[in-house]
């Protein structure tokens, strides 16, 4: 082929690969199709439009004008907010695989040891290990079973003290301080093998702490979103300084548990009468466990019984008893349920409430307006995903909104209404598999201590309202009854739910 005829067939060939590549390349740099979402500002994005106290409210505000899919900046990351059952089913259930990472924040990293829990750990090996420990050794239904002596006996406790100090006296029940006490007994009794509480008061020794946990685990820590300049600004406000005070008083705590478990001179427990970190720490000394057990991994198990079973049981029950003393006629209701099924019983046992609808409407009932996580725990997607004809890019922080979802009138008829008869005769759930109901989250992240933290909710709403009428202090109306929230990761009542016992039958 001559020089003339080579240039007549390479020009073309040439011209249509260029044609290719540029095409190619056009499409390659075409951007994604984001879910849409305010404007932000360069360099925060949309950190100035958001306040950590009240992230349910703002992600229920932007799902109105946005919809159900908002795409926000959070400085540097990338952020999704999902905000109806749809939407939540497609995330934690169609493609739960590809959302179920855990973003590394600095707060969770921080008071879970480098995610080495089960709550915040990334989605690893390791995760799966803990897992399966946990439903092993303390979350199965053999192990709720074993220990319902303990919720017996604390329930009884609290039902004696209220009779006892207070009927007498006409003195009104601070419930959220009293079920904080009991349910952090029931904890650490569980757990620890030992009650923990303030010397002479009713005070849990960990409702500060507590609290202080749940501010940080939501705040914003500028270092998460702005990492250049993050960690200075995080310094010089002093969240810093604050989270490590926090870590060291816990660590601290964490490390007397386990010494005293592992001090010689304790006295060896039978099988039955073990407590969590009993036998965890038998499984560090099992050759056929799958993992490597140290005390710097069962601390931060220890840290996930303690704040998912003490602050969700406590918040439960008072947002429960909030909404039956403003709908005195679910109350009525309900307390004839209970009253009229066990009428001559001492003591409503876990076996008794399986009886009992109505009141495990009003529970359900509850957690959808009042849900505990109005914010379930923060995921992370593991690549970039399409959803819904959007791209949802590699390392997205992802917020599903519970609140807007129990929220939403397109799922709920009268949703902002207390009105437990829904519930009647409806499969709908809150164990993961109704998406319009996700107090406890769904799929390989759902909250692994639900069935426990239900069993120890209904033994103590059943046995408040089957014992003792309520009313309210003197001078105070039911309607002057507030549900302003307390800022945290769960949704405490802010002002306490005081209340005076009247006695109706005698206490066991």
């Amino acid at each position: 082929m001559n020089q003339k005829m080579s240039t007549l067939v390479i020009f073309p060939l040439a011209l249509l690969l260029f044609i290719f590549l540029f095409k190619k390349h056009k499409i390659s740099s075409k951007k994604p199709t984001l879910p849409p979402g305010p404007k932000g500002l360069p360099f925060i994005g949309n950190l100035h439009q958001l306040e950590s106290s009240s992230l349910g409210l703002n992600f229920h505000e932007l799902s109105k004008k946005y919809g159900s899919l908002v795409f926000l900046k959070l400085g540097s990351r990338p952020t999704l907010v999902v905000s109806s059952a749809k939407m939540a089913k497609l995330v934690m259930k169609t493609h739960d695989i590809d959302f179920c990472n855990r973003p590394a924040l600095t707060s969770l990293m921080k008071l879970s040891y480098d995610g080495l829990d089960q709550f915040f750990a990334p989605y690893r090996e390791y995760w799966r290990h803990t897992k399966k420990i946990s439903f092993i050794q303390f979350l199965s239904v053999k192990r709720i079973a074993m220990y319902y002596s303990v919720r017996k006996y604390e329930v009884t406790q609290m039902m004696k003290r209220i009779s006892e100090q207070y009927v007498p006296s006409n003195k009104p029940v601070n419930l959220q301080s009293l079920l904080m006490c009991h349910a952090s007994a029931i904890v650490c009794r569980t757990a620890f093998g030992r009650r923990f509480e303030e010397e002479g008061t009713e005070r849990s020794m960990f409702q500060d702490p507590l609290r202080e946990v749940q501010a940080l685990m939501i705040a914003f820590f500028y270092t998460d979103y702005l990492p250049f300049l993050g960690g200075i600004i995080d310094k010089v406000t002093g969240m810093m300084a604050r989270l490590e005070k926090l870590a060291k008083f816990l660590d601290g705590f964490y490390q007397s548990v386990v010494d005293e478990h592992l001090d010689p001179e304790r006295q060896k427990l039978p099988p039955h009468e073990k407590d969590v970190v009993d036998a965890l720490i038998d499984l560090k000394n099992d050759p056929y466990c799958s993992m490597d057990l140290s005390a710097e991994h069962i601390k931060p198990l220890i840290m996930n019984m303690l704040l998912a079973a003490t602050d969700t049981v406590s918040s439960v029950t008072v947002w429960a008893m909030t909404a039956l003393m403003k709908n005195p006629r679910v109350m009525k209701k309900v307390q004839e349920e209970i009253r009229k099924a066990y009428q001559g019983k001492g003591f409503i046992e876990e076996e008794d409430v399986q009886n009992l609808p109505y009141l495990k409407a009003v529970i359900k009932e509850s957690m959808r307006l009042y849900p505990i996580l109005p914010i379930l725990f923060p995921r992370e997607t593991m690549k970039e995903i399409e959803i819904e004809g959007y791209t949802i890019p590699n390392k997205t922080l992802v917020y599903v909104s519970a609140w807007a979802i129990h929220r939403d009138p397109e799922t709920w008829e009268n949703p902002e209404e207390f009105y437990p008869e829904r519930f009647l005769g409806s499969d709908i759930d809150f164990k993961g598999q109704d998406f319009e109901l996700i107090p406890f989250g769904s799929g390989r992240r759902i909250c692994p201590g639900l069935n426990m933290g239900v069993a120890t909710v209904e033994l103590f709403l059943a046995n408040l309202l089957y014992s003792f009428d309520w009313e309210m202090p003197e001078g105070v109306k039911r309607e002057d009854i507030d549900v302003d929230v307390h800022p945290g990761l769960i949704q405490h009542k802010k002002n306490p739910l005081c209340l005076v016992a009247k006695t109706r039958i005698a206490c066991v």
